[in-house]
């Protein structure tokens, strides 16, 4: 079992529960899911940087990342409805688990100047979303083997309610939220 699986379990959620003295565990926010998205338009006719892109964020996550379509045409672009635009992936159980540990743990220290990552990209129904300057800060990723620096975007769904109460579970999980 996932070491911050095991720590939900064992340590937040009593502590949720107690705190907003929920009447049934099932009330108790928990992450449902991560999806990890990195936007790649530079990508939409070179075919070996799609596959570069698909390649490191699959070592990052550890699950197969799929292209996703541009869902209309747009002129200024020079973009057509249907040609890649990016790579996602969307992270459930155990591999969501072990990602956010290394997340937390080990990716975001490595950071340049980190002072912790902002408390308020919360989205108003409980979901957090993070945005990270380049992959090379997880240590998958071997810089001599990237093409190109790239950004990505870390969405982590919650079941909570509130922004209070997502943000009250990603703290007791270990997110280094920034000092006000």
């Amino acid at each position: 079992m996932p070491r911050l699986k095991t720590r939900y379990f064992g340590e937040v959620a009593p502590a949720l529960m107690k705190k907003y003295g929920y009447k049934s565990t099932m009330q108790i926010p928990r992450i449902d899911k991560i999806v990890v998205s990195v936007g790649a338009g530079d990508c939409k006719d070179n075919q070996k940087a799609l596959d570069a892109v698909i390649k490191d964020i699959s070592a990052i996550t550890g699950q197969k990342a799929v292209a996703t379509k541009a869902r209309k045409s747009v002129a200024n672009f020079k973009l057509r409805e249907g040609q890649n635009v990016g790579v996602k992936v969307t992270l459930r159980q155990d591999r969501m688990w072990e990602f956010l540990d290394r997340l937390l743990n080990v990716a975001l220290p490595r950071v340049r100047d980190f002072h912790g990552i902002n408390a308020d990209a919360f989205d108003g129904r409980g979901n957090y979303s993070l945005g990270l300057r380049e992959q090379i800060i997880f240590p998958e990723i071997d810089y001599d083997k990237i093409e190109k620096l790239r950004g990505m975007n870390v969405a982590i769904c919650t079941t909570a309610r509130t922004d209070e109460e997502a943000k009250e579970l990603l703290t007791l999980m270990g997110a280094p939220f920034a000092k006000a």
